[in-house]
């Protein structure tokens, strides 16, 4: 309860005015497969459909004149007057002049940041990647709303996740690796079907299949407080026309018109 408290504290502090607690009683009517002490009601969260984001983002990309280039990773970016030289490992050498650069390179953020001639190396924060598994459960949906247990160190914990067709997953659990690999390991599925009995003790371990995973780039490691974006601008790093993008994990999907405001505003000021 007293997290709960601090979760409240913080989303008024955001902004975030209409969360509201919930008791044991109206638990049990809202969502009568959940068990709580009491709970944290967000009546305005929702979800979205991510693929149907990122072609809409294109969509204004290339209205306005933008291109979206794959296969072309970063090998070298040279800072110069009035902007950057950039040049790619494709095959064809690709190399391009742009008055703005911005570094949204997610897990590879800090090494595009490290491949930045003129950026101080002491502006790189380290890079750590946490693995998570996702287990799908198959039939119907045992919860109407999104369910989230109290934070866990890395994560948001095991929680429910509802697609856009009322399927209910399970996820993610939190482990650290050194490498990008997605393979799905189910040997700790007793620890994920434990978490999830916490709160859905009516659950038919049966039900759980694996599901995917995925890999969020953290700046902290592990058994260190959580910390939350990075957004370096000129005001920090001296480069002008910079902005890197670090630490930006699942949360930045939902943020992401929000964070390209506040990249608009590092931009805007003088570096």
């Amino acid at each position: 309860i007293p997290v709960l408290e601090g979760y409240l504290a913080q989303a008024q502090r955001n902004g975030v005015t209409d969360l509201r607690w919930v008791d044991a009683a109206e638990l049990a009517a809202l969502e009568p497969e959940l068990r709580a002490e009491c709970a944290l009601l967000s009546p305005s969260t929702g979800i979205i459909d991510s693929h149907e984001l990122m072609l809409s983002l294109q969509g204004d990309l290339e209205a306005a004149g933008g291109a979206v280039a794959l296969r072309s990773p970063v090998e070298t970016i040279h800072a110069e007057s009035g902007g950057f030289h950039v040049v790619c490992a494709d095959d064809d050498r690709t190399q391009l002049h742009c008055r703005w650069l911005v570094n949204s390179a997610g897990l590879q953020a800090v090494r595009v940041a490290g491949a930045i001639d003129g950026l101080p190396p002491a502006c790189l924060p380290r890079s750590h990647y946490a693995k998570g598994h996702y287990y799908a459960l198959g039939g119907r949906a045992p919860f109407r709303r999104l369910i989230y247990p109290v934070a866990s160190g890395g994560g948001l914990g095991v929680h429910v996740t509802l697609d856009l067709a009322g399927a209910a997953r399970f996820g993610p659990d939190v482990r650290w690796v050194d490498r990008v690999d997605y393979a799905f390991d189910d040997s700790q599925r007793d620890d994920f079907v434990a978490a999830i009995r916490r709160y859905y003790p009516g659950l038919d371990s049966r039900r759980l299949q694996p599901g995917y995973t995925g890999i969020r780039p953290k700046i902290v490691g592990p058994g260190e407080p959580a910390a939350d974006f990075m957004i370096q601008g000129p005001e920090q790093h001296g480069v002008a026309g910079l902005v890197n993008l670090f630490g930006i994990e699942s949360p930045g999907l939902t943020a992401s018109l929000a964070i390209a405001d506040e990249v608009a505003r590092r931009l805007a000021q003088p570096g």
